[in-house]
């Protein structure tokens, strides 16, 4: 062997590799766009169970990059102890087996089995996508035929699965996720692995174990039929249902990931199911005279339940409504009678964005009801976000927001102290013990309502509005409050751990 041309036939390996350099570039490129359409469709599928949280996207993304290292790892391993010829169907194929089979596991885990559901999560992640992180070293192997190449073969399949990675997130999350149901994309990305498999098979060894791993994938495409949790409808957002209420006729409850957002009544609008509807609802119609028409935004929209309360029961008012989710307003146009509301107007945007958008001083009211999940989005928690509501307000504008929390209320107790800091007048109301008016009760938490503006707000009126919906809610403020309040720490665009600060055991919106 001379200089930098020794050859590494020299050393054992045949230079007649089985796999051309365009081949080796779709093999990796295929591979590691597959890995990154695991990941994103894995959120959609855990949102439903374990809420669309920051805490579950860390938990699928190190889930994610755990296989890749592992996979990188044992498959340059194995590939020096064992022909690279013989891996690369297998790694594919079983990949794609075990990925056609993840909706229907995930949701039957879920529904029957909800207490190994982390388990069975974290191996139909792990499982495919160190086997498809693998493929790189393996075709890497089959590619260093020289030494004088090596740098060059490396950092080409290297360049190749990295571009390939941004494909797949780039294309799952503009493209297929608003085309395709969740399960037809894991079924079809099986599908198209498995007939990968039967391809590098028929190459190498024939087509001996390409029909089991067919028959896996069809076994997976039937039992997404009957397996549960289902979707009406998969939104960029959220996997959507509408409920009817088989007490009400015109009843219909919007469920979003498995939390109930919005009851509609599509005949009666001024119906109000659940109690935090009717808590922001005593607040507005005590705080501004009755039938008075309004100039109000909503951060959030989901069902459109109060914006069409307000139309209702105070006509000539114009709702402007920032809903994030187009799939949603879909919804609300097909099945909740959207297109009969008058003067209400959905603007797919940001709710953060959207009140940029809005002149100083124009809006009357603004209402806060926006969820990710079972949080508000942290973005519209902070001291900034609540300085822009207050600069949309006019001198007597109200804000009004719908908060959820549990066990010590750390969250609630940071977004209270954060508004009492943007704005004059700050009050909540709640049940008794969650709001520290009944030190003898246990809080169970759940749903909490804060009102903020610059003008001393009614009290009195608010409770007897309460009252007399049958809430069962007190008012907090002054000292009570402040009590209440504690040294919890404000929220602002540089520190607001909104997912944190809620507590593990969260129950679902709309009690």
């Amino acid at each position: 062997m001379t200089g930098s041309s020794s050859s590494l036939v020299a050393e054992g390996m045949p230079r007649d590799d089985g796999v051309g350099s365009r081949a080796a570039a779709v093999l990796v490129f295929g591979s590691s766009a597959a890995v990154l359409v695991v990941e994103i469709v894995a959120l959609r599928l855990l949102a439903p169970y374990l809420g669309l949280t920051l805490e579950t996207s860390t938990m699928v993304i190190g889930i994610a990059l755990t296989a890749i290292a592992l996979g990188s790892w044992l498959g340059g391993r194995i590939a020096d102890q064992v022909n690279p010829r013989r891996l690369i169907g297998p790694s594919l194929g079983v990949s794609g087996a075990v990925v056609a089979l993840t909706p229907a596991v995930l949701r039957t885990t879920a529904e029957w089995a909800p207490a190994l559901l982390l388990l069975i999560a974290s191996l139909t992640i792990l499982v495919p996508g160190a086997l498809l992180s693998a493929v790189t070293p393996i075709v890497t192997k089959l590619r260093l035929t020289s030494l004088a190449e090596t740098g060059t073969v490396v950092g080409r399949l290297s360049g190749v699965g990295t571009v390939g990675a941004i494909v797949g997130t780039v294309l799952t999350g503009f493209v297929l996720v608003s085309r395709l149901p969740v399960s037809g994309i894991l079924i079809g990305l099986g599908t198209l692995l498995v007939v990968g498999s039967a391809l590098v098979e028929w190459r190498t060894r024939g087509w001996r174990s390409a029909p089991a791993l067919t028959l896996v994938v069809v076994a997976g495409g039937l039992s997404t039929l009957v397996a549960p949790g289902g979707c009406d409808a998969e939104t960029r957002y959220h996997c959507a249902r509408v409920v009817a209420d088989p007490d009400r006729a015109s009843g219909r409850t919007l469920v979003l990931d498995g939390v109930r957002h919005s009851y509609v009544d599509l005949d009666d609008p001024t119906f109000l199911e659940f109690t935090y509807v009717r808590a922001i609802a005593s607040v507005v119609d005590a705080a501004f005279p009755k039938g008075q028409p309004l100039a109000s935004h909503h951060l959030g929209g989901g069902g459109l339940t109060f914006p069409r309360y307000l139309a209702a029961t105070r006509p000539g008012t114009r709702s402007l409504v920032s809903e994030i989710d187009s799939g949603v307003v879909g919804i609300d146009r097909d099945q909740l009678g959207l297109r009969s509301a008058a003067g209400i107007d959905v603007r797919v945007e940001d709710g953060r964005l959207g009140l940029r958008r809005l002149d100083a001083g124009s809006r009357d009211l603004v209402v806060g009801d926006a969820f990710g999940g079972v949080s508000v989005p942290w973005h519209l928690t902070t001291v900034e976000a609540m300085t822009d509501v207050r600069r949309v307000l006019n001198e007597d504008g109200l804000y009004v927001a719908n908060l959820i929390d549990h066990g010590g209320l750390a969250f609630a107790r940071a977004e209270v102290a954060t508004l009492s800091e943007t704005f004059e007048h700050v009050a909540l109301a709640g049940e008794p013990a969650d709001i520290g008016l009944d030190p003898t009760a246990t809080s169970k938490g759940g749903n909490m309502v804060v009102l903020a503006s610059n003008r001393p707000v009614d009290l009195r009126a608010t409770q007897e509005a309460l009252d007399a919906r049958q809430t069962g809610w007190k008012i907090a403020t002054g000292n009570d409050l402040t009590s209440w309040i504690g040294d919890a720490r404000l929220l602002t665009d540089d520190y607001a751990p909104v997912d944190q600060l809620l507590q593990p055991y969260r129950a679902p919106s709309g009690q």
